[in-house]
């Protein structure tokens, strides 16, 4: 096993792999910015280097920094994480050149599943279902006469893009013009690439993705899938493993699908090849991420498997242990994503100072989280605070857990999403299984705020650090009064504000 890792990222990712390598026997090697000196992957790594100013550009995006750090710290091997540099082509091959291990895919494979129109190309060889649509970038006149041919609604996506970027659904042609302008604009801005290309909207897709892991010897699973159709602005909210969608017929179908692309370009490590999915169980590919996923912790729950772990492994040559036959799907998990947004805003960012953080805990339950009371939020990272995961033997169950839990999810200081997950896991629709990637775009009455609903005792708890005393009294008593005491100090289903 390497002796030293550094891990190339921070938040609850950073926590994650350093616990990981610690548990390898591993020294772990952390790196921060000016905002993150008090993060909690700082503490919690042997070694920590501080490389540069809040803004990402001139921190964990700065690949001589973070070499330089490697090399003075002694480190053999780089963790990515997710985000920042780990789909990186030229932080992959500098990696290579420093003879420091990149714990990922090899530099080919990120280039070539990380532009949207070459990994589609490739799917077309491997006669993988694909939506209808160009077969690579176009111009402004060719995606017009595209968005005609195969017909109206269609996407418009960014060739480089990512995490819902460059992104636009067009239902009418007389939108298309600036729908395709505003497209490019944002593909430019934010990934220094105008490219596009057009593909036939499939309505109402439900999005299940694939995990995948293959080493370096040739051996390449799937560990089933993931749904991940509860999103805002296309970007994923609430994770579940397995799907209530899909057959067994269908499941074994996108797993051999999924191995088949990750084989085609000599796949290694974790990754995830992304499907969109109709009402009828016809599937298409969508892309594959070369990274481990934020929502890999649910897959990790059905199966037993550590996949960080595994990343690391396998990275140090190791072999995979199993054949896909020694794998099944032992029960159900769900995922939320805890953010500091505001839903009733468009789920704009609430940075602010955590004065009091009391996470939930009991059995199959799993808050994958770097923060703690007295923490500070910024502006300059995504705003999730952490991954509450439960595991159960039903998907009911899965969805009582969960919804029980988010009640006992205190945040005091900053307004979180907290309140509006509960009241998607106490909606009907959902919990029929009735989802895909319009859901809540379906249910506006998701994002307004109801009875406050959360546990009486930890809303006297989370008051009582707030007004300095070690008890709350009321002369009709307090579990009458609880929710008027909530609403007194701000709370918003689950968060104090």
């Amino acid at each position: 096993m390497f002796n030293k890792i550094l891990i190339a990222n921070r938040g609850e990712i950073a926590v994650r792999i350093i616990r990981a390598c610690k548990e390898l026997g591993a020294t772990t090697v952390a790196v921060y910015s000016d905002a993150d000196r008090r993060s909690l992957h700082v503490t919690l790594a042997d070694e920590a280097y501080h490389i540069g100013g809040s803004a990402p550009s001139e921190s964990y995006l700065a690949i001589d920094k973070i070499i330089d750090v490697a090399k003075k710290s002694g480190a053999q091997a780089i963790h990515p994480g997710f985000g920042f540099l780990s789909e990186n082509e030229e932080f992959a091959k500098r990696c290579e050149k420093e003879k420091i291990v990149f714990i990922g895919p090899s530099a080919e494979a990120i280039r070539l599943m990380g532009d949207k129109i070459t990994a589609r190309k490739i799917a077309q060889k491997e006669k993988v279902p694909l939506v209808p649509g160009s077969d690579g970038a176009v111009t402004d006149v060719e995606a017009s006469v595209i968005a005609e041919k195969i017909g109206y609604p269609v996407m418009i996506k960014a060739s480089a893009g990512g995490g819902g970027k460059g992104m636009r659904l067009v239902r009418d042609k007389n939108d298309f013009e600036s729908a395709l302008r505003m497209a490019r604009s944002e593909a430019r801005s934010s990934f220094g690439d105008d490219s596009v290309f057009v593909e036939q909207f499939v309505e109402q897709p439900r999005h299940v993705e694939i995990q995948i892991m293959a080493d370096r010897h040739g051996n390449t699973l799937h560990l089933f899938e993931r749904e991940c159709s509860i999103q805002r602005r296309h970007q994923k909210v609430i994770e579940e493993a397995p799907s209530s969608a899909i057959s067994e017929k269908t499941r074994k179908k996108m797993g051999e699908v999924a191995v088949r692309i990750a084989k085609a370009v000599k796949y290694s490590g974790a990754g995830t090849v992304e499907f969109i999915m109709d009402q009828k169980e016809n599937f298409y590919f969508l892309e594959m991420n070369t990274r481990v996923q934020v929502e890999h912790p649910v897959t990790e729950m059905i199966t037993g498997f550590d996949i960080v772990k595994w990343m690391v492994r396998i990275a140090n040559g190791e072999k995979l242990p199993y054949k896909q036959k020694d794998l099944s799907i032992n029960g159900w998990a769900v995922e939320c994503r805890v953010y500091a947004e505001d839903p009733e805003t468009n789920f704009m960012p609430s940075p602010g100072h955590l004065k009091y953080v009391k996470a939930p805990s009991g059995p199959g339950i799993r808050d994958d989280s770097s923060i703690y009371s007295g923490y500070e939020v910024t502006s300059y990272y995504d705003p999730m605070l952490s991954k509450l995961v439960v595991w159960a033997e039903s998907r009911e169950a899965a969805i009582d857990k969960m919804a029980s839990a988010l009640r006992e999810y205190i945040v005091l200081g900053v307004k979180t999403n907290i309140g509006f997950l509960i009241r998607v896991m106490n909606n009907e629709e959902f919990r029929q299984g009735k989802l895909d990637t319009g859901f809540i775009e379906r249910h506006p009455e998701l994002l307004i705020p109801g009875e406050v609903d959360i546990e009486p005792a930890l809303i006297a708890a989370a008051l009582a650090v707030e007004d300095g005393e070690e008890t709350i009294e009321s002369d009709k008593g307090f579990q009458s009064n609880w929710k008027l005491l909530g609403r007194k100090a701000g709370l918003s289903g689950g968060s104090l504000i």
